[in-house]
């Protein structure tokens, strides 16, 4: 493959996103023809901005009661979705969406001027409060299906299905069934169903992150992050690879999103990638991981990660502390794929003078990762997610004025309104289905009943139990968001886990991880199937070989489950120093294994020997370690005498 980098012109790693609606009919307003698409795209604008100013402030300045807030919430949500998403997909905005709209604007308005009422009837659920909950149930199922696919509104279905008929259901998973009443009353007048924990943390903190992710995407700090993350590593070997690695992560931290980081970095980076002479299934791959990678990397994660701070009772906060250094050996991993990759094609980095310049983006663009501090630094100072969002949001904007080039004006700040509602749309219907889930798990009991199960399958072995909440997980994962995925194995799989031992908070870093790799997964992989569309290269192929690049992503979750040191969980410091460094050293074995090159080509027997030497590198123990540490020593050595004698023989072949 060749290495062509001298004829390359300047980089273009301009970060492009999509106009929001209101920029659209602000750059037509001279258009007096108001059809019915224009108007649609005005009253779409309108609902989104004022979602996100509701949400906004609501953080900033206190909310209505708990039922009251949470109900808005999807209530609106639920008409941008059925304005957004029509009834199929091929389909445009018709009768049908017009009749949904309407019977979910006659639903809103009785629950919203009768909330005081449905709370106070909690248990005692009138004949309306059937009628109307039946309907708002069956709009959160049809919305979810429009914005996450058939399959997770029939898992939802699924779950309702199994409160009422759980009689007829087989072995430990039977119930006695529940009648039809008192299931509406538990999943739409209270707080343990539909608007139970998912959709409080979607309500709350959720939101209020993503709007802050597209304030800040709106201010440039997105392109901060790709430009520097280029001009630092952009001129190694494998430069466009690590920095794509390097400006996916930086980027999907603000989105937490693995499909849209990868639709707005991806665009540029993979055909970067290809134009350098990297094949077009590499280049989609190494997007795909990089972008599904952004939502278990610190800071800012994904929407699961503030729904098991609620379910663990620990702060948002500690939680990205204990996960940062599984994220970083999991794009550290990442790195070393491509690295050696490109060594062993013979791949080089972009000269310098054709990149940004570090210096230059950070004095001219450093400022725009200030909001990111400080949030970070009023949630350590105590300030609740919900209250240091808030803040994040002003300071963007704020520090936004700071350069022209950054400079916010109103037009900006309302796309950046529009733009954050609308990004929460899919997650907000997920979330609401997955209260549905949550409800059935607390109504029939089943997260005991379950745990039991998988633990008897499992004949109380911990390894075969993490493999088969592992393969669960990628399963429920299956064309769903991560948070849906984490919130059902939160309540089955977890506990299971809880019970053999595995510490808790590992538990529960364990299913979110299977979660976020399942967008990697085929058969419906959809964030590798997003970078293969970009890429032009074949979606089953390029999943499977983003799995490949990505395999520390299904690695990494057991390493934690037996050796919870990594994530800040027991352990002394010297203990937890060491298990830092054979982690990494591990990932260089792994990775090296995976790409048949450390210091010149292994072949299989290396290969294997490598493999099993990363293995014994992350077992808890000191002779494990001793072990490992030699096979990494001897496996140097053997290289380097291998290649001597290669370039010996090739110098007598040459004067033979």
């Amino acid at each position: 493959m060749a290495t062509q980098t001298a004829t390359i012109e300047k980089i273009d790693t301009k970060v492009k996103d999509s106009p929001a609606y209101i920029e659209d009919l602000w750059n037509s307003r001279k258009d007096k023809n108001w059809n019915m698409p224009r108007i649609l795209m005005a009253i779409i604008s309108l609902l989104a901005v004022g979602l996100s100013v509701f949400h906004v402030y609501s953080a900033g300045f206190g909310t209505l009661s708990s039922w009251q807030h949470r109900s808005i919430h999807v209530l609106w949500a639920l008409v941008l979705i059925f304005l957004l998403f029509p009834t199929r997909k091929e389909k445009k905005f018709g009768i049908i969406d017009a009749i949904i709209i309407l019977i979910t604007l006659v639903t809103a308005g009785y629950m919203i001027v009768d909330a005081s009422g449905i709370e106070s009837r909690q248990g005692a659920i009138s004949t309306y409060d059937v009628i109307f909950g039946t309907i708002f149930i069956a709009l959160v199922l049809e919305a979810t299906r429009r914005t996450n696919g058939l399959l997770m509104a029939a898992i939802g279905l699924f779950f309702l299905g199994y409160i009422l008929f759980g009689q007829y259901f087989p072995g430990a998973l039977a119930h006695p069934g529940v009648r039809y009443e008192k299931m509406v009353d538990h999943m739409f007048n209270g707080t343990l169903g539909i608007f139970s924990e998912p959709i409080y943390v979607s309500s709350t903190v959720l939101i209020l992150f993503v709007v802050f992710g597209s304030f800040l995407m709106r201010s440039g700090g997105g392109q901060f992050f790709t430009d520097f993350a280029f001009g630092l590593l952009g001129n190694k070997t494998g430069g466009p690879a690590l920095s794509a690695v390097g400006s996916s992560a930086l980027v999907g931290t603000i989105t937490g999103n693995g499909a849209a980081n990868a639709a707005i970095t991806g665009g540029f980076t993979i055909p970067l990638m290809k134009k350098l002479g990297y094949s077009k299934r590499f280049a989609a791959s190494v997007e795909a991981v990089s972008s599904q990678g952004g939502q278990i990397m610190p800071p800012i994660m994904g929407a699961s990660v503030f729904i098991m701070a609620e379910t663990l009772g620990i702060p948002y906060i500690k939680l990205a502390l204990y996960g940062l250094v599984p994220a970083i050996i999991y794009f550290f991993i990442a790195g070393a794929v491509v690295y050696f990759h490109a060594k062993r094609l013979g791949m080089k980095g972009i000269p310098k003078e054709q990149l940004p310049s570090v210096r230059k983006v950070l004095l001219g663009q450093g400022y725009l990762f200030l909001p990111i501090l400080i949030i970070i630094g009023l949630m350590v100072y105590g300030y609740s997610p919900m209250k240091a969002g808030f803040f994040g949001v002003l300071s963007a904007v704020v520090l936004s004025w700071i350069r022209k080039a950054t400079r916010m004006n109103l037009l900006d700040i309302l796309a950046a309104l529009e733009k954050g509602a609308r990004s929460a749309l899919t997650v907000i219907a997920a979330c609401a289905t997955a209260g549905i889930i949550v409800g059935a798990v607390s109504i029939t009991g089943l997260g005991i009943t379950f745990s039991r199960f998988v633990i008897d399958l499992a004949g109380g072995n911990l390894f075969l139990l993490l493999l088969l909440v592992g393969a669960a997980s990628i399963i429920m994962g299956f064309g769903m968001p991560t948070v849906s995925a984490y919130v059902i194995l939160a309540v089955l799989g977890a506990p299971a886990l809880i019970q053999l031992g595995v510490n808790p908070v590992a538990a529960h870093f364990f299913v979110f991880y299977f979660g976020v790799m399942s967008g990697l997964t085929p058969p419906v992989a959809i964030t590798a199937y997003t970078t293969a569309s970009i890429a032009g290269s074949n979606p089953l192929s390029t999943s499977i070989y983003s799995m490949r690049i990505g395999l520390g992503g299904f690695f990494i979750p057991f390493i934690f489950a037996y050796n919870p040191v990594l994530l800040m969980q027991g352990g002394t410091s010297v203990e937890m120093v060491i298990a830092i460094i054979t982690a990494f050293i591990s990932c260089i074995l792994f990775a090296a294994a995976l790409e048949d090159y450390f210091f010149g080509k292994l072949g299989v027997l290396k290969r294997i020997i490598m493999f099993i030497g990363a293995c014994l590198l992350v077992i808890p123990g000191l002779i494990t370690d001793v072990v490992g540490l030699v096979v990494l020593i001897c496996m140097f050595v053997w290289q380097k005498k291998t290649n001597a004698t290669n370039i010996l023989e090739s110098e007598k072949q040459k004067y033979a």
